[in-house]
């Protein structure tokens, strides 16, 4: 399946993410063996690039529907079954991530005028990640729901994965 810039680009920022994490981690384990010594901000930096990492690909695996689910039980269901299990649970999904999206609006403004001890970095952008994903799952959500409500969907793409498990 051919992906588009945009994802391509997130793939691109998350392989970044994941080297400068590593390097990071690994760097001060050297350091810290072998010399006694470390890289002061190491800890906290790599945590908050893991936090990027995590909830950037949470997004990114939302958008290709490969979360874990209960296909196995949906797909047993008929057609009306799946697309009812289908629109609640995006719909469920997506008022969660509304939730999600505007509590973490509110820490992320709150996080502006703190910052973290070692790094210095304003909180606030740190918590931006979770922001970012929660808008972003919000939107892949919503659109998951206009394709069922107009009927957009077809049946194939209700329950994901299920071609593997039910025989």
């Amino acid at each position: 399946m051919k992906s588009n810039p945009v994802s391509r680009a997130v793939d691109w920022l998350l392989i970044a993410l994941l080297g400068v994490m590593i390097v990071l981690v690994f760097g001060n384990v050297v350091l810290r063996y072998l010399f006694n010594s470390g890289i002061t901000f190491s800890e906290e930096v790599s945590r908050f690039v893991f936090m990027w990492l995590t909830l950037i690909g949470a997004l990114l695996v939302m958008k290709d529907n490969a979360h874990l689910g209960m296909s196995s039980v949906v797909a047993r269901l008929g057609e009306k079954g799946q697309r009812l299990c289908r629109f609640l649970a995006d719909l469920i999904a997506m008022l969660c991530c509304g939730l999600l999206a505007h509590g973490t609006w509110k820490q992320v403004v709150l996080g502006m005028d703190d910052r973290s001890p070692v790094a210095g970095l304003p909180l606030g952008l740190v918590y931006s990640c979770l922001l970012i994903s929660s808008v972003g799952m919000a939107g892949v959500l919503a659109y998951s729901l206009w394709r069922q409500l107009t009927g957009r969907m077809p049946r194939e793409e209700l329950v994901p994965n299920a071609g593997s498990e039910v025989d």
